[in-house]
């Protein structure tokens, strides 16, 4: 993929139940889902019907200790260079680089919190539509909270190129500080709430907040919080899916309250 360094590329669902998840989604974000084509896996293509919005991978026999978990991608020039940086800055890998064919080297890494990420050097020259700040069916907001923001913060910077354009108070978490990669605001970084593990959640964009909350229930995930209203006058969510996996939801409330 063309996208230069820094970033996000691509996401990804590990799931227990593809069928299950595969009915989820479509009904709450809107996704049409086929198959990747991909031997020797059930890897299917979430398709946002302006662009292509991540994947979704069944979790099997041959991935012990995989959990329900949304991943993200983030582009790199050179993998290996990118995997050596990562693990010489105490963050570790979790699965080594790998070629797979007509999509790119990739590896799955973790930050020194244990935060799972992939880097990624994709194979085709087409721009990636997975991440788009305004679009519903899209991921809009990446969003990591570490136990040590500050560390966080510089670990990042100095992989990825991130800057800071902004932040807000946010009480016990500290900063709510606004990324922006290639000068384009990508998400936020805060401090993890007293007794919750770090971890990266990801926003997608639904056209209507209260719909698909009502779906997310109907479909038997669980809402986590929210909607709560948001600088700029939209709603957002965070909630589980019924295999367990964390996401955000985020989009304009359409009918007055």
């Amino acid at each position: 993929m063309s996208n230069p360094k820094g970033d996000f590329i691509w996401y990804e669902l590990l799931t227990p139940d593809a069928d299950a998840a595969q009915r989820f989604y479509g009904d709450v974000v809107g996704w049409t889902v086929s198959d990747s084509g991909q031997p020797g896996m059930d890897y299917r293509i979430l398709d946002a019907g302006d662009g292509l919005a991540g994947g979704l991978m069944q979790i099997t026999d041959q991935m012990p200790g995989a959990q329900p978990v949304w991943l993200g991608y983030v582009s790199v020039p050179d993998v290996d260079a990118a995997v050596e940086d990562w693990t010489a800055s105490g963050g570790s890998v979790q699965m080594p680089a790998m070629d797979i064919p007509n999509v790119g080297r990739m590896a799955m890494l973790a930050d020194p919190d244990g935060v799972p990420l992939y880097v990624m050097r994709g194979s085709v020259d087409a721009s990636s539509t997975a991440f788009r700040v305004a679009d519903a069916r899209h991921v809009r907001w990446n969003e990591i909270a570490a136990k040590d923001d500050v560390a966080a913060l510089a670990f990042y910077k100095a992989r990825f190129g991130w800057d800071v354009v902004g932040s807000m108070p946010m009480g016990e978490m500290g900063e709510y500080r606004f990324l922006a990669a290639n000068g384009v605001t990508i998400g936020a970084l805060m401090r993890a709430p007293a007794g919750e593990a770090p971890r990266w959640c990801y926003y997608i964009g639904v056209a209507d907040i209260d719909m698909a909350a009502a779906k997310i229930t109907a479909g038997g995930g669980h809402i986590i919080d929210g909607p709560h209203e948001i600088p700029g006058g939209e709603f957002s969510i965070q909630a589980r899916d019924p295999q367990g996996a964390a996401f955000g939801l985020v989009g304009p409330r359409a009918a007055k309250r």
